[in-house]
C-alpha cells in the first residue's frame, strides 16, 4: 500500500506531504494482522536496557517493533475506557501490557506496561506528527527521553507505542490537587528540572541540533523515582547548520512557552527552547501555570508578572515561591534559580544560556544545603 520514508531528522511544519519525504526508503507499511520487526525479541528489550548515560543517536533503521493493530487492540483490552490514560496533544493514550522479551500482548497486570497513542490517520497533521515521532524519537536513546518502543501503520490506523511512565506528567503534579498528587518537594523539583534540562541539552548538542519547539510540563513525564523524561517530538525539527543562527519556519508550540522572537518572526533558534524551559522552571518555582485567566488582573501571564520580582531576592521569597513548599528550601538556592530563570527568559536569544550551562547551574543549586 506504499511506503513511509525515514527522514534525516527533518521534521518541518510544512503542510505539504512531500516535504516529509527525503530520498532514502525506510519504514514499510504493514498490511498483515501480525506484527513484524527489524530484530529479535532481545533486540526490542535492548531499547529498555542499553541506554548510554550521555545519550546517543541510533542508526537510521532503529530496532522498533512493528505492532499489528490486532496486537495493540488486545494489549489495551480493545482500547477500553478503563485503560485511557489521558490525551497526548489531541489524541487518546491508552495503557496496555506486553511481554517484556517478545513484546507480544498479554493479560493486564502482567509483563510490562506500555502507553499507546492512537492518532487520526485522516489528519495530515497527525500523519506528519506520527512520522516525526518515528523518525526522531525512534532514534534517540537517552536516560531522560521517553523511549519509543514501536508503532503501527495498518490500513487507516496510526499508533505509537511508548514506555509507560507511572507517575504521569509534571503538569499533573504541579497543578492538580488531590491525594493522588502531593506537592513536590524542593529536592524533587530540582531533580526533575535537571533531568529535563539534560535531555534538551543532549538534543541541542547533537549533530542536527534538534529543537523541541514544545518544552512544557505536560511533555515532561516521571517514572516511579521522579526521574524526568521528555516526550512528544511531533513538533521537533533540525536546528540551524553551519554558520546560520536560526531556521525560518511556521510557528508551532504552545502559547505561553514559545519564545517571543519565534512567535513574532518565525525565526527559530536553538535557544528558543531555552526560553520555554525558563517558563517551565518558573512554573516549578512558583507552582503557577504559565497562563491562567483565573488569576487577578495583571497576573494572567506568569512571565510578565514574575519578571517584576525575579531580580529582587526578598520578593522572590515572599511573592514568587510556591507556598506549598512551606519554606522548606534553601533561600540561596531559590534566589539563584530565579536568576537563572531571568537569563533563560531574556529577550535576545543569543544572550540566553545554553542548556548545558543551565544543567551546570541547576547542579550547583542542587548542591546548596538548606
Amino acid at each position: 500500500m506504499g511506503n513511509f520514508w525515514i527522514a534525516q531528522f527533518d521534521s518541518s511544519s510544512s503542510s505539504s506531504p512531500s516535504s516529509t519525504r527525503p530520498s532514502s526508503p525506510g519504514i514499510t507499511k504493514s498490511t498483515s494482522n501480525e506484527g513484524t520487526h527489524s530484530g529479535t525479541g532481545s533486540a526490542f528489550s535492548s531499547r529498555l536496557d542499553e541506554v548510554s548515560p550521555n545519550g546517543q543517536i541510533l542508526p537510521i533503521t532503529p530496532t522498533l517493533k512493528i505492532f499489528s493493530f490486532a496486537e495493540l487492540k488486545k494489549a489495551t483490552s480493545k482500547f477500553s475506557p478503563d485503560t485511557l490514560l489521558g490525551k497526548g496533544g489531541f489524541w487518546p493514550i491508552f495503557k496496555g501490557w506486553i511481554d517484556e522479551k517478545t513484546f507480544a500482548p498479554i493479560k493486564a497486570g502482567r509483563g510490562m506496561a506500555i502507553a499507546v497513542k492512537k492518532l487520526n490517520s485522516e489528519s495530515l497533521h497527525c500523519t506528519i506528527e506520527w512520522q516525526s515521532q518515528v523518525n526522531i524519537l525512534g532514534r534517540l536513546s537517552h536516560p531522560n527521553i521517553v523511549k519509543l518502543l514501536g508503532y503501527c501503520w495498518e490500513d487507516k490506523e496510526l499508533l505509537l507505542v511508548y514506555e509507560f511512565m507511572p507517575r504521569g506528567s509534571l503538569e499533573n503534579h504541579l497543578f492538580r490537587r488531590g491525594s493522588a498528587f502531593q506537592s513536590l518537594s524542593w529536592s524533587i523539583r530540582l531533580k526533575i528540572a535537571i533531568g529535563a534540562a539534560r535531555a534538551i541539552a543532549f538534543l541541542h548538542c547533537s549533530e542536527r541540533k534538534i529543537i523541541s519547539r514544545d518544552v512544557k510540563p505536560s511533555n515532561i513525564l516521571l517514572d516511579l523515582d521522579y526521574n524526568a523524561k521528555i516526550s512528544n517530538f511531533g513538533s521537533a525539527r533540525n536546528g540551524p547548520q553551519g554558520e546560520d543562527s536560526h531556521v525560518s519556519t511556521s510557528v508551532m508550540g504552545t502559547y505561553g512557552y514559545a519564545a517571543p522572537e519565534y512567535v513574532a518572526t518565525g525565526h527559530l533558534y536553538v535557544k528558543s527552547d531555552v526560553y520555554g524551559f525558563g517558563v517551565v522552571l518558573l512554573e516549578m518555582l512558583s507552582g503557577m501555570r504559565a497562563i491562567d485567566k483565573n488569576r487577578p488582573s495583571g497576573q494572567h501571564n506568569l512571565v510578565e508578572w514574575a519578571k517584576l520580582y525575579l531580580s529582587d531576592p526578598r520578593k522572590v521569597l515572599s511573592r514568587v515561591m510556591d507556598q506549598r513548599l512551606e519554606g522548606q528550601y534553601p533561600s540561596k538556592g531559590a534566589v539563584q534559580a530565579a536568576q537563572l530563570i531571568l537569563k533563560c527568559l531574556g529577550s535576545n536569544p543569543r544572550r540566553r544560556p545554553s542548556m548545558s550551562e543551565v544543567v551546570e547551574t541547576l547542579e550547583q543549586i542542587q548542591a546548596i544545603k538548606a
